[in-house]
């Protein structure tokens, strides 16, 4: 019997939001409870943590292959963070289209814009707080930020929701259960997308030649 991802198209989840409205958490819960869905892993340049591994957490290279792969076009998307860079490669993505393997990616609003003008396609998924209170707790809930950094994230973040818009999905995390029940779903549902499932077809009529 012929294995589905060797017939089926692997998919792109982009998922952005603004600091503070659970990206992340609901991300890395996405990935523990879906199968077959893995975390797209990006390239930087920063020193390795404690902890880390390379090929698992990042990619880590030197900042002149970085720029190597800048120069010759191998980026679905790329920024300078705090004096590193980081990037998702357009050879992750496409190795991972052909191998059947949907793959995860937790980006900017910034990042997601490059991906579908360098990438052109993939899911694009924006996740939305309850409202701005509600967003201005969190991130004043966290204890992490000072006074100046709540205020900039929380201006950053009207310009980011204005791009909601353009992505396909928006999912609203005012409750967490039900933000990853949502997302689940998405995900469901573009797995079951015809253009996705073209090989059950394949599968179905090599059955009735038989």
């Amino acid at each position: 019997m012929s294995n589905n991802k060797d017939l089926r198209e692997g998919i792109l989840f982009v998922v952005s939001a603004p600091s503070g409205a659970g990206k992340s958490s609901l991300c890395r819960e996405l990935i523990d409870s879906l199968p077959d869905l893995r975390q797209s892993v990006s390239f930087a340049t920063r020193n390795m943590r404690q902890g880390e591994q390379c090929g698992v957490d990042y990619h880590f290279v030197e900042p002149e292959i970085f720029q190597e792969m800048i120069e010759h076009q191998q980026f679905a998307e790329w920024a300078e963070v705090h004096g590193n860079l980081y990037g998702t490669s357009l050879k992750t993505l496409s190795e991972s289209a052909d191998t059947g393997i949907d793959l995860l990616l937790d980006v900017d609003c910034q990042g997601a814009a490059q991906i579908k003008k360098n990438y052109q396609q993939g899911v694009f998924i924006f996740i939305l707080p309850p409202d701005y209170a509600e967003l201005e707790k969190r991130l004043r809930d966290r204890g992490t930020d000072s006074e100046e950094v709540i205020l900039r994230r929380m201006k950053n973040a009207e310009q980011e929701i204005s791009q909601a818009l353009w992505y396909d999905y928006m999912v609203v995390n005012d409750d967490f259960q039900t933000a990853r029940e949502r997302l689940a779903a998405i995900v469901t549902a573009e797995r079951c997308r015809s253009r996705h499932t073209m090989y059950l077809l394949e599968e179905f009529t090599a059955k009735g030649d038989k």
